[in-house]
């Protein structure tokens, strides 16, 4: 997890667990990514300390602890829920926090060239919908030492996916969290000036639904 995980450690939940139809994040990643160059994936994203490459190479991480986890059933009770499984990763200056980024540049980094992660990654995220989309909901996993309902354990990917989202969108300097928030998931429309400002990419919003 990197140090923006914490951050939801209040968040209201749960949320509904996601199925393949609903995946919202993931098929909107998968648009995006599908059409990013090598000079693209070298871009910095708002997640600190990470390029594009470095972030797909995180969500490619987390699809593939999603194909693991939910063959890995537990028995009962649940020892956390999506909502206290964020309390394990504190915000910035964590030690384990920045072994993981600096794993995940080096790991991005041994490709040839950065694309070779989008080529694995939109093979494992499908594979990766496809098995939460056929897991039961009210079943147990088991992952990094937590048991969770299935459902729970969708709903912290799903938050993850949504934030990891948002890193990487385009966003006019003018634009506070809230306006942000509002037009990346289509609350409000925009406007003549946001369309000039974010160009090309005003074809891309609503980036959530």
């Amino acid at each position: 997890m990197d140090d923006r995980a914490g951050r939801f450690a209040g968040r209201p939940g749960p949320v509904d667990t996601p199925r393949p139809a609903e995946s919202r994040p993931a098929a909107g990643g998968r648009r995006r990514v599908a059409g990013l160059d090598d000079d693209a994936l070298q871009r910095p994203t708002r997640c600190r300390g990470w390029l594009v490459a470095d972030l797909l190479f995180h969500l490619l991480a987390d699809a593939q602890r999603a194909l693991v986890t939910l063959a890995s059933p537990a028995d009962g009770p649940a020892d956390t829920d999506d909502v206290s499984y964020w309390r394990s990763f504190p915000a910035g200056g964590d030690p384990d926090t920045t072994r993981h980024t600096w794993y995940v540049r080096r790991s991005a980094a041994a490709f040839d060239r950065p694309s070779g992660v989008v080529r694995i990654w939109a093979d494992t995220a499908p594979a990766a919908v496809r098995a939460a989309g056929t897991a039961d909901p009210q079943g147990c996993i088991t992952t990094q030492g937590h048991v969770l309902r299935v459902a729970d354990f969708l709903a912290t990917l799903t938050t993850e996916a949504v934030l990891h989202h948002l890193d990487d969108a385009v966003r006019p300097a003018d634009w506070d969290d809230l306006t942000y928030l509002l037009k990346a998931t289509g609350r409000e429309p925009l406007t003549d000036r946001d369309r000039v400002a974010l160009g090309e990419a005003a074809g891309w919003f609503p980036l959530l639904g």
